[in-house]
């Protein structure tokens, strides 16, 4: 049982207040604005406070006000405007006004803890710019998307604001992998609009679209969806985009293409775009570069050749290797140690993330259009996703301050012998 503070249009509050009631939760404030709310949250500090995500409702006022009272803030957006409004603020609990209230109520349940918002010193101060995460893989379909969706799924999920921009040069696929159009690609408007130095936070917002689910949404910026569209995608309109995107999100997770060629040595006009660049530059702009290989004989050859060119453009201090679909059948037994074994002996690679093979789980998430923390959250790569994810990309969290337990001194009394 939880208390609510509802802020929200008649239509909607009537269709869920008889479920709310049922289920046992208990309303302690009604109210038609966010400034009459903000003040019942401190005369009422309710648990929960349930708003539309209008410009009447939803404001930054009232978010540092949930911040303060320690209550939980979820918004309900009726149309894409809103959707906009609450992304503006910073906002990540955002449904959509026709969530049953069974959703709401499995997010208010088992949602993850979601950091301040207003008053982070980022957004005050401007000063400490997102990570940047480049997933690169060789030719031959190792992975590179789903494993850039999934770590951008999963970061999310811990309650970081993410980006995923797909600047695959010859097949930008992250579109169709989450069920998305991709007529108007996301990230060649972007770089358009980085060359004409009006690249915003809101026209990233307009251009981007977004991956809704109750844990874990994050932003889509969509690849080129004819390969002919290359030469949108320039050294410098790439590197202004991802800059701007930096300054967006805390995280911005990049799909890039597989070619590492130099183009520069294959043609003859020095000002002539590049098809590669765009690969080329991510990967030197990224923070930290997520190399996937196919672990089979293969895809492992494939991997270990393309690895000494990896190594010539990022140090390979900054690369974290991960074998995808590692399985018995396709390297016998002891699947683990056979591939850490070839890592090692042929690459020096020392220490590779191993990604387990789950079909049934893939093919669920691809016919979904649903990442595997939304259509196979059992799954066990999704698991080892989730691992490397904690583990290697997201910062170690400082350790509380240990309380000293207060320790009471006292004397036996003496006995009279």
């Amino acid at each position: 049982m939880a208390t609510l503070a509802l802020a929200l249009d008649r239509h909607t509050e009537d269709r869920l207040l008889v479920d709310l009631i049922e289920r046992g939760h208990v309303i302690v404030a009604r109210s038609a604005s966010a400034g009459e709310l903000i003040l019942a949250l401190r005369q009422s500090a309710p648990e929960i406070v349930l708003v539309g995500a209008a410009r009447t409702t939803l404001t930054a006022d009232l978010i540092a006000a949930c911040d303060t009272q320690g209550a939980r803030l979820i918004a309900l957006a009726a149309s894409d405007q809103d959707r906009r409004h609450a992304a503006g603020l910073g906002l990540l609990d955002v449904l959509d006004a026709a969530t049953d209230w069974s959703e709401i109520e499995d997010l208010i349940i088992h949602g993850v803890a979601i950091p301040l918002r207003v008053g982070d010193p980022r957004a005050l101060a401007g000063t400490r710019p997102g990570a940047v995460i480049a997933v690169w893989g060789p030719s031959g379909a190792p992975g590179r998307t789903t494993l850039a969706i999934n770590i951008a799924a999963e970061i999310a999920a811990v309650g970081h604001t993410v980006v995923l921009a797909d600047i695959d040069t010859y097949s930008g696929s992250v579109a169709p992998a989450l069920g998305m159009l991709d007529e108007a690609p996301g990230f060649a408007a972007a770089c358009r609009l980085a060359g004409t130095d009006s690249l915003t936070q809101s026209e990233l917002e307009r251009v981007a679209q977004r991956y809704n689910t109750p844990q874990g949404a994050f932003w889509v910026l969509t690849g080129i969806g004819r390969p002919s569209r290359w030469p949108e995608l320039s050294a410098e309109r790439v590197t202004r985009t991802i800059d701007e995107l930096r300054r967006w999100v805390d995280y911005v997770v990049l799909d890039t293409g597989f070619s590492l060629e130099s183009d520069e040595e294959i043609s003859s006009d020095l000002f002539a775009p590049r098809r590669n660049a765009a690969t080329l530059t991510g990967l030197r702009c990224a923070d930290h570069v997520v190399a996937c290989g196919l672990a089979d004989p293969v895809g492992m050859a494939r991997f270990l050749r393309a690895w000494v060119d990896l190594a010539e453009v990022v140090t390979t201090s900054r690369i974290s290797v991960v074998m995808n679909r590692v399985r018995r059948g396709a390297v016998g037994l002891d699947p683990n140690g056979q591939v850490v074994s070839a890592l090692r002996r042929f690459g020096g690679i020392e220490s590779p993330i191993l990604v387990p093979h789950d079909q049934q789980g893939a093919d669920a998430a691809i016919v979904a259009g649903r990442t595997l923390r939304d259509a196979a959250p059992k799954s066990p790569a999704r698991a080892s996703i989730r691992r490397f994810v904690r583990t290697e990309l997201l910062p170690v969290p400082a350790p509380a301050a240990s309380r000293r337990r207060r320790e009471t001194w006292w004397r036996r009394p003496a006995v009279a012998g």
